[in-house]
This record gives structure tokens, C-alpha cells and sequence, in this order.
């Protein structure tokens, strides 16, 4: 895992700031949502209702994934083709399989 993190941290994406703003904005509603499970949990909320909010999470999280690999795929993925690099191609099939898990 470390690994992973470092070679994330040495690769970056150039966003436009209507991206850049949107995709914070949507990390700041599910990270609201986290915390709104939190205080579920420390007021003994029961189970299932705090399932069903967990389950909101994970669906936020998928859209914001689907979203994050569609552009990637629009701009990262097709300019590295674009530039001969077909090693984003792999990077993109072991990346769709970690989300996948």
C-alpha cells in the first residue's frame, strides 16, 4: 500500500476548476454523510437505519468513482494513447480492478 501511495503522489492531473470545485464539493456531502453515521452511532441509532445510510455512502462514493474514471479516461487516458504512452492503458485495467474488489 505504501508503494501505491507513492507513485499516486508523483503523477499529477491538470483539472479545470468548475472539475476541481465539483468533485470537492460532492468528497464534502459524503464526508457529512460519514459524519451523520458517526453521531447515528453515538446516539445507539438502530442498526438497520444506520445500514441504510452506510449503503448512501457507498452509492456516493461509486458515482463519485464513475465520474472520476470517466474523466480520466476522457483526458489522462486518451492523451497518453494520443502521445504513444499505451502504458496508461494497463495502468487503467489494474486501476478498474482495485475498484472492483
Amino acid at each position: 500500500m505504501e508503494n501505491e501511495n507513492k507513485e499516486c503522489c508523483c503523477k499529477k492531473t491538470e483539472r479545470g476548476e468548475d472539475e476541481r470545485k465539483k468533485l470537492i464539493n460532492r468528497l464534502n456531502r459524503i464526508e457529512g454523510q460519514i459524519r451523520g453515521i458517526r453521531a447515528m452511532v453515538e446516539r445507539d441509532a438502530y442498526c438497520p437505519d444506520i445500514l441504510i445510510q452506510c449503503a448512501a455512502v457507498n452509492a456516493a462514493v461509486n458515482s463519485f468513482n464513475k465520474d472520476l474514471v470517466a474523466s480520466h479516461i476522457r483526458n489522462c487516458v486518451v492523451r497518453g494513447v494520443r502521445e504513444g504512452k499505451d502504458e496508461v492503458i494497463t495502468e487503467l485495467v489494474e486501476t478498474l480492478g482495485k475498484l472492483m474488489r
